[in-house]
């Protein structure tokens, strides 16, 4: 995975929290929305009550892996936020495949695409 295809910048994941939509899951919370770039790209987060460096890396290398199993498969021009939950440092990357396929599936669909991100404003 390259430099061009991770976010880094505060505004970009700014916009994927309030414009994206979102998935949610004990182990992964995900959110999505369409790019025009024609590649994707990834941010993951992970915060200091989810354990000290050691564990916020780990979970950081455990979504990564994932996503690379995944990324071949997914058609191209999306942005996804990956934020780690509590339970992500106890899995593995094979565990978090099933989960990360089916939240980006729902999130990517037309289907999933008319619905409400479940956030009330």
């Amino acid at each position: 995975m390259n430099k061009r295809t991770t976010l880094k910048l505060n505004k970009e994941f700014k916009r994927l929290y309030f414009r994206g939509k979102s998935a949610v899951h004990p182990l992964l919370v995900t959110y999505a929305i369409k790019n025009r770039l024609g590649r994707n790209r990834i941010g993951i987060t992970v915060t200091k009550k989810i354990g000290k460096a050691v564990c916020r890396n780990r979970c950081k290398r455990i979504i990564r892996a994932a996503f690379q199993q995944l990324e071949p498969s997914l058609e191209p021009g999306w942005d996804f936020v990956f934020v780690a939950r509590m339970k992500t440092p106890q899995a593995k990357s094979t565990d978090l495949v099933p989960v990360m396929k089916k939240q980006i599936a729902n999130l990517t669909s037309p289907a999933g695409q008319k619905k409400g991100s479940g956030k009330n404003k």
